[in-house]
């Protein structure tokens, strides 16, 4: 057992960085790391400070996935219906986050972890991080969300080849396959995805709110439900402060400079 916190927290610019912190254990994710991660996800999901999330592993690796060996906090939370439900909400509340998220993949993406990254918005990796699907060498189904992120992202045959036969790509294929956001060196990667993230926190938040959920919700609609949800929404924007602000900043020739989503409907 070890005092080292499980999650790092660290909140710059409106960005908050999670960070995945169990190096020895290729980040595997322990039962109190669920627990820490979905308090950290609520916690953002009610801080209107937070303009954009990027979710990493420390120590070279993203998630080795579920740590199914692990006996670490068992005595605290042994009852493993509940404790479903938490990896549930935990990755319910990633992807339906009211900010943009961005996952930073180096070394391993696995199982869980994989699924997790794909949870996030936008997906920077290196061309050597490995992800695989490995649920079936364990005797086990794809979960995490991964039967609904999946398909979604690459369509039905690409999925049951990731799925049922636990291949283990490169970040090079995973782009290729359509999985992967951006592909950028090591050297480069940090940089790079705080350069997004910073553009992203930068951004009009009630706009960006609205067009990820729109876009979310987009492929269970039906066009003309899609037209009047964004019909909804533009009428929203049009209440809100960011939309006066975005048109003084073309006319001043100036970048805008919005206040937090909870300050966006004018009086």
């Amino acid at each position: 057992m070890t005092d080292e916190p499980v999650l790092l927290i660290d909140h710059t610019a409106g960005v908050r960085t999670l960070t995945l912190n169990r190096p020895r254990r290729k980040n595997a994710i322990s039962t109190p790391m669920w627990h820490a991660l979905r308090a950290a996800l609520r916690d953002i999901a009610n801080d209107p400070t937070v303009r954009a999330v990027v979710l990493t592993g420390a120590g070279g690796s993203f998630c080795a996935g579920a740590d199914i060996a692990a006996t670490e906090g068992m005595d605290e939370f042994p009852d493993p219906a509940r404790e479903l439900h938490t990896i549930n909400e935990t990755v319910r509340l990633l992807h339906e986050l009211p900010v943009p998220t961005v996952a930073k993949v180096r070394g391993v993406a696995v199982g869980a972890g994989w699924n997790l990254a794909l949870a996030c918005d936008l997906v920077v990796a290196t061309p050597e991080a490995r992800f695989c699907q490995i649920f079936a060498r364990r005797a086990l189904s794809v979960d995490c969300g991964g039967s609904w992120l999946l398909p979604r992202l690459i369509g039905l045959q690409q999925a049951k080849r990731l799925t049922l036969l636990t291949e283990m790509i490169t970040g090079e294929q995973a782009d290729e396959l359509g999985l992967v956001t951006w592909l950028q060196p090591v050297e480069t990667i940090d940089e790079f995805v705080d350069d997004i993230a910073g553009k992203l926190a930068a951004g009009p938040p009630l706009a960006l709110r609205q067009t990820k959920d729109l876009l979310n919700a987009g492929t269970e609609r039906t066009l003309s439900e899609a037209l009047d949800a964004e019909a909804r929404a533009a009428g929203i924007n049009l209440t809100g402060a960011d939309v006066i602000e975005a048109f003084a900043a073309f006319a001043e020739k100036r970048a805008p400079v919005y206040a937090a989503a909870d300050q966006q409907v004018a009086p």
